[in-house]
């Protein structure tokens, strides 16, 4: 069994994002980056998969030649082969991203379809849902968003979707796209011996190229940060009072 996985280096979370003063694109001097939550459960459930039905896991990304390290990242851990499709490290739109993931997969494949194609549920930066999607519709696979659960018996898979009363359940055959959600499993951690073992991965490289999509980013606009404010009370037995007036004024008394 092959497995592709397809992943996004973005903005480490949680981190302070800021807008350069043209507002086009993200100050990077001071971040750290990482493979986006969703595709990093995608990876491990790959591995989890090829486990179990002797396969094979292939990792491939879009981006600068920085994002070699989440590449070996995934080594690490047990993807096989690493695939990078270089850019200049500007930002691309989804339909070209879209477009130049379902040129180098082709590339991959050679006539010899991959039997299951991961995609993140959304990437953690931008959330556009979209290029999963896209990349299903252009390779004429059937594909599902959101999943939670994924088994494979011969030539049919089922994925489960998480909803509000349990889980719907699809059913697709081979090959098929799934995007697969956080939460869905807990990624397992390098051990000193995988990460070793993943700067001997070699690391091929798709020269692909798209033309620009239809969709332009104007501006990127940096929220008002919320300023909260802290007032001390007091620090002796004098300020129970006023601890007991501000809680009936917020309704708790």
């Amino acid at each position: 069994m092959r497995i592709l996985c397809c992943v996004k280096r973005v903005p480490a979370p949680g981190a302070k994002i800021n807008v350069s003063a043209d507002g086009q694109s993200v100050e990077t001097a001071h971040l750290g980056f990482t493979t986006s939550p969703h595709e990093e459960c995608a990876v491990e459930e790959a591995i989890q998969l090829a486990e179990r039905h002797d396969g094979t896991v292939t990792v491939l990304t879009l981006g600068p030649p920085e994002a070699e390290e989440q590449l070996r990242y995934a080594a690490s851990v047990g993807a096989h082969e690493l695939v990078l499709i270089p850019t200049d490290g500007t930002n691309w739109d989804p339909q070209r991203t879209a477009l130049a993931l379902t040129k180098a997969i082709v590339e991959l494949e050679s006539g010899d379809p991959f039997d299951l194609v991961l995609f993140g549920n959304e990437s953690a930066d931008s959330g556009g849902f979209q290029v999963g999607v896209r990349v299903a519709h252009a390779l004429g696979r059937p594909m599902v968003n959101g999943i939670k659960g994924i088994d494979i018996e011969g030539d049919q898979i089922t994925a489960r979707r998480a909803v509000d009363a349990g889980f719907e359940v699809y059913e697709l055959p081979r090959p098929a796209v799934l995007g697969v959600k956080e939460g869905i499993n807990l990624p397992r951690y390098p051990t000193m011996k995988g990460r070793l073992a993943s700067k001997k991965v070699e690391m091929a490289t798709a020269d692909v190229d798209a033309e620009p999509g239809g969709q332009l980013m104007v501006k990127l606009q940096q929220p008002e940060e919320q300023v909260s404010k802290t007032e001390i009370l007091g620090d002796s037995p004098e300020a129970a009072s006023k601890v007991v007036d501000l809680l009936e004024e917020l309704g708790v008394l």
